[in-house]
């Protein structure tokens, strides 16, 4: 399969994710706060923050092992196999050490800090907590081990399926919680039955995949202990940027409860999965394309380097910026539908947390070029800057500016860590007699600029709306028109092809 196919299958099947994702997400929320109190909604969210944040040293581990998997290729299985089943030692210790953390932590007592005005609810801080170790054990059964041989599998080019098997556990474990609400379920009920229902299902994926490693000849090999625990230990340092970028982006949540109550968490947290919405249109070219992009960069193929990050940037200059902009136009009766009315909306919060959406997006192709190459001590360093930001900022702004000043600060995180992430990846392409295309990401910022400008004017200049969203429109095709022009051939070659294969399977699903 060429690399043009590879990515229409990937992103056809990532825009279906987005699409089942936006329908769970626009269900959830008003079932969950029609069932359920605002305040159980809340330790829901605050549970769902706490597992992420403490699956980083899990995800690190995963991370380095990836690129490492990448490194390796596809002709040295040898050494594949060898990589993998010493990564899958350390994962199950990794995954059990944090039962035990949530296991000694529930036994304890030691959450109820966590949930600010919820302190004389005992008995749903109880259900917080076993959900907590319930959660912990469904990661160490159906993602850690699990997401290592997807991981192998990726240099292959199975992308694809793996998605599609996402989006089959995705879904059903979607109607299984709704159905569970709706009957009635409690927090802990829902997430137990999640949790049962998600560890059968990764039964189906595992023998799926155990076809695919033997296919492949990705055979078992005797764990190593020196080598995982060299992997292992390499791997703390993106475990350590993981725990400060969880901060940056998910640790906010922690300080919320106790400065503005679980209704508070509860009105950032909402606004904030709908600003990430347009996050999920990036991933649909990023994830797809990651691969390939590697492999340009070990092969120091600057031509296809630039058509790959021309691609990225082409989402961001001619669909993400306009979508955003019109987004924050029309999002406010939605939303309002949406929460049925129970959440707040926020404007102002809004703009800012969809403004850092879109400077995430546009240093997506420096970040892989750091990522790529493992290049530990700077990803440390820049998620250290970033989540310090926070972690300072936060309980500074929160008494003076509310959810407002946090929606700043991490703005401002966001572009400090991008800048600092071009930084490095022009530095090392520069060393490996590459060049960073500075062309076409001058105009790509461009289109950024515009959209924040422009969200921002709608919310100080409500009268002036209309102009502003046909204005900021206009100024936005012009530059996507210039950006376009900028490009070099092989990559408007490469847009238009995945185009082009994007139209034949809709008019092969059409004839179906």
């Amino acid at each position: 399969m060429s690399t043009a196919s590879r990515l229409v299958s990937g992103a056809a099947i990532s825009w279906i994710q987005i699409i089942v994702n936006v329908i769970s997400q626009l269900a959830l929320v008003p079932i969950m706060l029609s069932h359920w109190s605002v305040a159980s909604y809340g330790i829901w969210l605050a549970v769902q923050s706490l597992i992420t944040l403490m699956s980083v040293l899990d995800l690190g581990h995963h991370e380095y092992l990836t690129y490492e998997f990448m490194r390796i290729g596809t002709a040295k299985l040898s050494d594949l196999s060898k990589y993998l089943w010493s990564g899958m030692l350390f994962s199950f210790l990794i995954s059990l050490s944090q039962v035990m953390v949530f296991a000694i932590l529930w036994k304890i007592n030691s959450w109820q800090w966590l949930f600010g005005d919820l302190n004389k609810d005992n008995a749903l801080i109880e259900q917080g907590s076993i959900l907590l170790l319930l959660y912990s054990v469904n990661w160490c059964l159906s993602f850690s081990l699990l997401g290592l041989i997807y991981r192998v599998l990726l240099p292959f080019g199975y992308y694809t399926r793996m998605a599609w098997w996402n989006l089959f556990t995705t879904t059903s474990l979607t109607i299984i919680t709704i159905t569970a609400i709706v009957l009635g379920a409690n927090i802990l009920v829902t997430g137990t039955t999640i949790t049962v229902c998600s560890t059968s299902m990764s039964i189906l994926v595992y023998v799926d995949l155990a076809k695919k490693l033997k296919k492949e000849g990705i055979l078992f090999s005797s764990p190593s202990w020196h080598l995982g625990l060299n992997n292992f230990l390499n791997s703390l340092v993106i475990a350590s940027k993981g725990v400060l970028e969880n901060v940056r982006q998910q640790g906010v949540r922690l300080f919320l409860p106790k400065a503005v109550g679980v209704s508070g968490l509860a009105t950032f947290s909402t606004i904030k999965t709908g600003s990430n919405l347009a996050l999920q249109g990036l991933n649909t070219v990023i994830q797809p394309l990651m691969p390939e992009l590697m492999r340009f960069l070990h092969q120091r193929d600057q031509a296809r380097l630039e058509a790959a990050f021309g691609t990225v940037w082409v989402i961001v200059v001619g669909l993400m910026a306009p979508a955003i902009v019109i987004l924050q136009f029309v999002v406010e009766p939605l939303y309002t539908l949406w929460t049925r009315g129970q959440v707040p909306f926020n404007p102002s919060l809004f703009a800012l947390l969809t403004a850092g959406v879109l400077v995430f997006a546009v240093a997506q192709p420096a970040v892989a070029v750091v990522k790529g190459n493992n290049l530990l001590r700077p990803q440390l360093l820049i998620s250290f800057c970033s989540a310090a930001l926070i972690v300072i900022g936060v309980p500074l702004c929160l008494p003076i500016a509310g959810l407002i000043g946090v929606g700043v600060l991490l703005l401002a995180a966001e572009l400090v860590a991008a800048f600092c992430y071009i930084a490095v990846a022009v530095k090392w392409l520069k060393k490996n007699a590459l060049q960073w295309p500075s062309a076409s990401f001058t105009v790509a910022v461009i289109s950024v600029a515009i959209a924040i400008i422009a969200n921002l004017m709608l919310v100080w200049l409500p009268a002036m709306k209309w102009i502003t969203l046909m204005l900021s429109l206009a100024l936005l095709l012009i530059n996507s028109i210039r950006f376009w022009r900028r490009l070099p051939d092989i990559a408007t070659q490469r847009v238009r092809s995945i185009y082009d294969g994007w139209r034949a399977r809709k008019r092969l699903m059409a004839n179906a």
